[in-house]
């Protein structure tokens, strides 16, 4: 170690070789400081023992080889041009084929160049890599020559641009470990003996120059487990604040909730029962709630929110119900109106394009509690819209708002209970974490007259049959929806396109039935007339584009065909399916694939071997990955560097433990009692925590 050691919060151009445009080029990237290179963690590793020989690869074997370009070019093919390559080692050749950003790849490539290469063997004229992962490789870092592990990073194309390689990375995050000082650790020894964790010093250094796997897998279990725990510790923080926020107790069960209770023409599932207690339980306390009920499509969600509601009205307090789509927002409502009118319980609809007469009557409403519960859009967080006492803010869809939406909705009360629906089942893993600053209930059964839907798959050869059996089921007075991923035919898009699939259906297979169209750009009242006119049976077959995802609700709907169902995530299909098989009629999902991949197929088949929506989660997660599951790719929720939500499950309770341990909802004592881990958590999660706490 030199005599003077490098600051870790000095920018990154203190290190040798880093002149102004590198620097500019790191911190593009993120990289400013010495810490942040230091956190700059190899994305993958070559190890000698991991390399396989080339000539002893097999057919549908994933490898990863190392080996030197002999030849290479772009080849030209029926279609379009593609580019080859062929790299040897002592023991044999193979080819590498790029269909896919061959240009860039040629002019990256060439002959002489040494590889370390990944990917899936395939036969076809010889065994070949089609779209291999490849890393440039110089001979000092060779893992066949060295025997060690060695790191390999991430190079975006403005590092590349700067001259600055997986080599060139290397040494000088080298030069930074033996530059810098102990890192100071945040855990104390006890800490880390009762969790098995290394020193945090130690594992900075190992995770990228291993001295054996051993070092390399206790680097990473102690790198991932303090992200999840400072990501639990955040969201345990934000629950602290939210449970010590005071909030009317609302307590009285009331005549109007016996009233809507005993108008319910079933039995409540044990599942809603359940959670309509945790619910009560958690209303009639003296500080805000903050609930999350989670519950497959069908489950009977919206039963426990209007009974919910009725609690809150009995207390004299209003509620507010946001939801994501209009449709769902009018869905809603006439499932509300269906028990509040008898229970003389007011009950209005706001969303956007009201005519201003309208829209204005209900906002005097809400001033002066003329209207108990409002259901709405994002129209109910506009700044004009003002509650004479909200009690109760439900949020369904919630994953669909962002937390600032709703938290301007919760700040048109003073601290009223906040209960959040979502009918997409999340893995309990997951949901601790994604959802880890909320309380959970699931409601984890299908109402009892409800007949599981049969799910089949078919190939557009057999629309003509599938066409059939939907008039066969018109006939018999049921009804039916054809659902199309898009609404107008794109350039380079071969999907046929919603509004001309409805002029030939409409004019041909189904011109003696009624067909109706329903799209996102058709005007308010058009939709509102098509969704009439096929809640009324008018309209024997609904052609729609995904609008229809949620908020649908037709018992006597038992056809549900989906054009293009490749196009598809298993979340979304499962959603789309659910809008079927309301009633206790048998019901059926056709699923129309027309251009079929390895991956789709596999989508599909999982669709047509279950209706469980925690089973079709869990494969929609392990597929598409936690960022796309969520729809927050882009958001920066999940930024996590090295943790995996899928993979770490058992770390993620453990982490959960000693973060629920360690804060003992109270984060003023964990500044006190625990200072080190305190500062840690305001340098990760600063931004993050005032994003997450609700103003004032």
């Amino acid at each position: 170690m030199p005599e003077k050691a490098l600051n870790i919060s000095s920018p990154t151009h203190v290190l040798k070789g880093i002149g102004p445009a590198k620097f500019s080029a790191l911190k593009e990237i993120g990289i400013e400081t010495l810490f942040d290179l230091l956190n700059y963690f190899p994305r993958k590793y070559l190890d000698r023992t991991s390399i396989s020989p080339i000539g002893s690869v097999i057919n549908h074997a994933r490898v990863n080889l190392v080996g030197k370009v002999e030849a290479a070019g772009m080849v030209r093919g029926r279609r379009r041009s593609f580019f080859k390559a062929v790299i040897s080692d002592k023991s044999g050749m193979i080819t590498l084929t790029w269909f896919n950003g061959a240009n860039y790849i040629s002019k990256s490539l060439k002959i002489g160049d040494r590889l370390a290469v990944s990917g899936k063997v395939e036969f076809y004229n010889g065994l070949q890599i089609i779209h291999p992962e490849y890393d440039k490789l110089n001979e000092d870092e060779d893992p066949l020559n060295s025997g060690i592990i060695s790191p390999l990073y991430t190079i975006p194309a403005s590092l590349k641009a700067n001259k600055i390689d997986n080599l060139s990375l290397k040494k000088t995050i080298k030069t930074l470990i033996s530059e810098i000082g102990n890192i100071p650790d945040y855990f104390s020894s006890s800490f880390r003996k009762k969790y098995n964790l290394i020193l945090i010093d130690e594992a900075l250094r190992q995770i990228h120059f291993p001295n054996s796997s051993n070092s390399l897998n206790n680097a990473l279990y102690r790198l991932k487990f303090g992200e999840h725990f400072f990501f639990q510790l955040m969201m345990l923080s934000r629950k602290s604040f939210l449970n010590r926020l005071p909030s009317k107790a609302l307590k009285k069960t009331g005549v109007q909730t016996k009233l809507i209770y005993n108008a319910i023409d079933f039995e409540l599932t044990k599942a809603q029962k359940r959670v309509l207690k945790e619910i009560k339980e958690d209303i009639s306390k003296s500080y805000a709630m903050n609930r999350l009920m989670q519950g497959d499509v069908g489950s009977g969600k919206t039963i426990i929110a209007i009974l919910a509601s009725a609690i809150s009205v009995s207390n004299k307090v209003q509620v507010a119900i946001m939801a994501p789509t209009e449709i769902l927002a009018n869905q809603h409502y006439r499932s509300f109106k269906k028990y509040t009118d008898s229970a003389q319980i007011s009950c209005a609809l706001l969303v956007g394009g009201m005519p201003a007469k309208e829209r204005n009557k209900i906002l005097s409403g809400l001033k002066n509690h003329k209207i108990d519960i409002v259901i709405g859009t994002h129209a109910l967080i506009q700044k004009d819209i003002e509650f004479n006492s909200l009690g109760l803010v439900v949020v369904d869809e919630q994953h669909r708002f962002g937390v600032n939406q709703r938290n301007l909705l919760i700040q048109k009360g003073i601290n009223p209970h906040l209960l959040s629906m979502t009918a997409t089942p999340i893995p309990r893993t997951l949901a601790i974490t994604y959802h880890g600053d909320m309380d959970l209930s699931v409601i984890d059964e299908i109402p009892k007259n409800r007949i599981p839907v049969v799910t089949k798959m078919v190939d557009e050869k057999r629309l003509n049959k599938v066409y059939s059996f939907i008039i066969d089921e018109v006939k018999a007075g049921k009804q039916c929806m054809i659902v199309h991923p898009l609404i107008e035919e794109s350039e380079k898009s071969d999907l046929l396109a919603a509004i001309d699939m409805y002029d030939t259906l409409s004019t041909t297979v189904f011109k003696e039935l009624n067909v109706g169209l329903l799209h996102g750009r058709q005007d308010k009242l058009q939709k509102e007339k098509i969704m009439h006119d096929f809640s009324k049976n008018k309209i024997n077959i609904l052609l729609s584009t995904t609008v229809i995802e949620v908020g649908i609700d037709v018992p006597n709907a038992t056809v549900m065909l989906i054009e293009n169902a490749e196009r598809f995530g298993l979340t979304q299909l499962h959603q789309l399916r659910g809008r079927v098989g309301r009633g206790s009629k048998k019901s059926y999902c056709i699923l129309v694939q027309r251009k079929i991949t390895e991956q789709s197929k596999k989508r599909l088949e999982i669709m047509e071997s279950t209706n469980d929506g925690f089973k079709i989660s869990d494969e929609d997660l392990k597929m598409r990955g936690p960022g796309e599951f969520f729809g927050i790719k882009q958001s920066g929720f999940f930024n996590f560097k090295i943790a995996d939500l899928l993979l770490d499950g058992a770390m993620v309770k453990d982490a959960r433990t000693a973060a629920e341990k360690i804060l003992n909802n109270n984060l003023d004592a964990l500044r006190h009692s625990h200072q080190n881990i305190y500062n840690e958590l305001l340098r990760l999660y600063k931004d993050r925590l005032g994003q997450l706490l609700p103003k004032g």
